[in-house]
């Protein structure tokens, strides 16, 4: 097991452990999981299952809805997104594998918003990268971290899941 894999599995015990408080807390009977592709579907998947939740959990493809793809281009592997129920008065738990300028979850509350009200969203993310361009923050994070401007960071998986830093 390399030191990133195994850094991986401490820190979705320790955010199994801070979602099933929040969900305690909140008084949360039937969460949905929805986790953005990719990483974050890996990551809602291990802590769906850590936590036994019964109801199926959701994916998002946010391809559709990011305020960037006239300059950069759709990603030619876009899959649809699957919400197995309404999200109208639903407690979201919203899973991403990183955050960083707050974009990516801009564009998830866009799509999740287009199925329906939800009575709240809880976000939930392995790794924070910390520069926001949006005034978003996680409820739970794995954890920050600071990279160099030249680094990039990302998650390997889906089995089994480790980090990568790497050089651009």
């Amino acid at each position: 097991m390399s030191p990133t894999q195994h850094n991986v599995d401490f820190l979705l015990v320790q955010m199994t452990e801070s979602l099933r408080k929040l969900i305690s807390d909140k008084n949360i009977e039937k969460p949905l999981f929805v986790g953005i592709r990719s990483g974050g579907i890996w990551i809602a998947q291990k802590l769906h299952q850590s936590l036994a939740i019964a109801e199926p959990m959701g994916t998002l493809d946010i391809s559709f809805y990011r305020d960037d793809f006239t300059r950069v281009g759709l990603d030619p592997k876009v899959q649809p997104s699957n919400l197995p129920n309404s999200t109208q008065d639903r407690h979201i738990i919203l899973v991403d594998d990183v955050i960083q300028s707050g974009r990516t979850i801009r564009a998830a509350l866009n799509e999740l918003f287009d199925y329906g009200r939800p009575a709240s969203v809880s976000l939930v993310t392995l790794i924070d990268l910390g520069s926001r361009e949006l005034p978003i923050s996680a409820d739970i994070v794995g954890s920050s971290l600071s990279l160099a401007p030249n680094q990039h960071i990302k998650l390997i998986g889906p089995e089994p899941l480790s980090l990568e830093i790497s050089q651009r």
